[in-house]
């Protein structure tokens, strides 16, 4: 019996245990048949569902190859599905169901960075991508959903470019810019003035006999007014100062002596509105101060002041700049005070500055002066003058040439034109990039071989055109500067002067009417004046200037096209110095009246306002993309007529930027 109750009870105990297991597998198993089941089911929805989201994307595709417009017309972040009529795809607005799915198609916009790359944003909006979501869904057995994104492009990208002197003058360039033909065609700066040709000039149009008979070598010109001095023997008078009537054009100007001063040789002569500095050759007076506020009954000015310089020697050259006067003589440059133009000027440092041999011309510009010197290894000496009374010398710079004689620099200081001794076999005219004390600054741009004329004096005119004037050959060269890297630099004009040619200074008077005056070795003319000016071909700058293109059509460049879009904007540029630039913008606008003529245009920069520009980091070249805007206002993108506007900025009326192409690319 005890034996029968244990296996009774073991049984129980069994059962209980089999119950238990029971009530813990068969839920997980029940559970796993099914998940099993289930996830069949999804998996065959799924499969169903992609053929779907495969025939969205190729009607897509089908959409965009009849025709980008439509591609264009459709909204962002608006709904829409596929819908087929015969053979050809179209979207309709809001989802479709096919059958237990929902499909839709919806659009958002793409943006790109400066490399083109697309970005998720911060980019420019790209008016030739757009970005299409197809999403597939369905309940059963699991809310569930597949997407495919497809990028739609314009397969046509077309580009419009001006390069021809004919393209560009279809333009407008009334503001100051002109076209021309340097090398094709060319947008610069435009004339401000001048009726003469700098490249052909006539021997004189007036000349002055100055008093005496002495050979004058030193000439300083202003407005109206010019002053000359004898300084290769003292049979002439130190200083003359010439008034210059200054009438409207065809009648030429007329000069006559209007006072003189005497006892002095003069090598020298820098002259202000009111008064007249002679570097002498007295060595107790190597600088002399003239008044020029009137004459006494015999003609002649007076004495203000002077400036005795330390040592014995004789001024070579002279300037004046501010309250402070410097003066070059032997191997030195001093400086000295004109806050007062009278008596004795106190000298403001001592020691100056050494040159590595005699200084021969001087020139100052801003915050750096710029001598000549006869030396064979540094022809041009660059002195620091920010601080008068500690003159240091920052550059020194040799040619391939004899010594320097005479010197030119431009108002930025970024361009010295040099002249040195005549050589049988080197060249006597150099251009000097002076922008920087940089080591890739110091270079020579361009030179030119005077053919025998032993040069002594040059000038740069608007053009750019460069006057050397000396002695024997031809003793008045013109030399077109445009080009700073030809090498040689090319010869324009020219006139004999047979007595020799000993200095040039040039004027643009008020009413545009441009002179080179020119102090000769003729005894009973001195003084010569040449009319010049930009000529029929010739380039004379403002400072300023604005071009805008001819007015494109889309429509007349794709053939069934009614509107573009514009991608990118580029360009090919000179800039002859950093301070010297050309900015570019942008416009679009729809047509008016069916025609482009009328269109209102605005025109923008890279952030779809007028208030940017694209620029250039390099001075060479400009390129940016398009903003893309669609508002029905102002600017538009894409839209039928466009054109582009170039903005000119020179600080020198010697130098201009120039725009050798200019390309817009588009998709129609």
């Amino acid at each position: 019996m005890i034996r029968i109750n244990h296996q009774r009870g073991q049984t129980i105990i069994e059962l209980l245990l089999a119950m238990g297991f029971s009530l813990v597998f068969f839920p997980a198993l029940f559970t796993m048949f099914y998940v099993s089941r289930e996830g069949k089911a999804q998996q065959i929805e799924r499969t169903t569902a992609v053929p779907l989201l495969i025939e969205a994307q190729e009607a897509l595709r089908n959409i965009r190859e009849a025709g980008w417009t439509q591609i264009a017309s459709y909204n962002n972040n608006v709904v829409y599905h596929p819908s087929l009529t015969g053979t050809q795809w179209s979207l309709a607005a809001g989802a479709e169901s096919v059958g237990r799915f929902t499909r839709s198609v919806e659009f958002s916009q793409v943006l790109r960075d400066q490399n083109g790359a697309i970005v998720p944003s911060g980019g420019t909006a790209d008016p030739s991508t757009r970005k299409a979501t197809v999403t597939v869904s369905w309940q059963t057995p699991l809310p569930t959903s597949v997407t495919a994104v497809v990028y739609l492009t314009r397969h046509t990208n077309l580009v419009v470019t001006d390069t021809t002197e004919a393209q560009f003058l279809l333009g407008d360039t009334t503001a100051h810019t002109k076209v021309i033909a340097l090398a094709g065609g060319e947008v610069v700066l435009g004339s401000t003035g001048g009726f003469g040709d700098w490249c052909q000039p006539s021997l004189t149009i007036a000349t002055v006999d100055l008093p005496k008979s002495g050979v004058a070598n030193a000439i300083g010109a202003i407005q109206g007014k010019l002053a000359a001095g004898t300084g290769e023997n003292a049979s002439g008078v130190s200083f003359a100062s010439v008034l210059v009537t200054n009438p409207d054009f065809p009648i030429n100007p007329t000069a006559t002596v209007s006072g003189t001063f005497d006892g002095y040789k003069t090598n020298d002569v820098f002259t202000e509105s009111d008064h007249a500095y002679l570097a002498t050759d007295t060595n107790i007076k190597e600088v002399e101060i003239i008044s020029l506020a009137g004459t006494d009954s015999n003609g002649k000015y007076s004495e203000a002041g002077y400036f005795n310089a330390p040592g014995n020697g004789n001024a070579e050259g002279v300037v004046t700049s501010g309250t402070v006067g410097y003066m070059v003589g032997g191997t030195k440059l001093y400086s000295f005070d004109l806050s007062s133009k009278t008596g004795s000027r106190p000298i403001l440092d001592p020691d100056g500055v050494t040159l590595p041999a005699t200084g021969k011309k001087l020139v100052v510009v801003g915050t750096r002066a710029f001598i000549t010197t006869n030396s064979t290894t540094a022809q041009l000496v660059i002195v620091d003058i920010s601080n008068p009374s500690d003159l240091r010398i920052i550059d020194q710079i040799g040619l391939p040439a004899l010594g320097g004689t005479s010197i030119y620099v431009n108002a930025s200081g970024s361009r010295a034109y040099i002249t040195t001794e005549q050589s049988a076999s080197q060249r006597e005219f150099f251009i000097i990039n002076t922008e920087s004390a940089s080591l890739q600054y110091k270079q020579v741009l361009g030179s030119y071989d005077t053919n025998g004329m032993n040069p002594n004096g040059v000038i740069v005119v608007s053009g750019p055109r460069a006057i050397v004037v000396g002695k024997g050959a031809e003793e008045y060269q013109v030399i077109d500067v445009t080009n700073e890297s030809a090498n040689p630099l090319p010869r324009c004009g020219g006139i004999q002067i047979d007595t020799g040619a000993n200095g040039i200074d040039t004027v643009l008077e008020p009413n545009g009417r441009a002179y080179s005056y020119v102090i000769t070795g003729d005894a009973t003319s001195e003084l010569k004046i040449i009319e010049g000016g930009p000529g029929a071909n010739g380039r004379d700058y403002f400072l300023s200037g604005t071009f805008d293109s001819q007015i494109f059509d889309a429509t007349n460049i794709a053939t069934g096209s009614t509107e573009a879009a514009f991608n990118r904007i580029s360009a090919s540029i000179v800039t002859p110095s950093s301070q010297t630039s050309v900015n570019l913008q942008f416009a679009a606008a729809d047509p008016v009246g069916g025609s482009c003529t009328n269109a209102a245009f605005v025109f923008v920069g890279p952030d779809g306002t007028s208030n940017t520009s694209y620029t250039s980091s390099d001075g060479t070249t400009i390129s940016g993309v398009l903003p893309f805007s669609n508002d029905g206002v102002g600017y538009e993108n894409p839209a039928r007529c466009f054109r582009y506007r170039a903005r000119f900025v020179t600080p020198d009326a010697t130098l201009t930027p120039i725009v050798n192409d200019v390309s817009i690319s588009l998709s129609p």
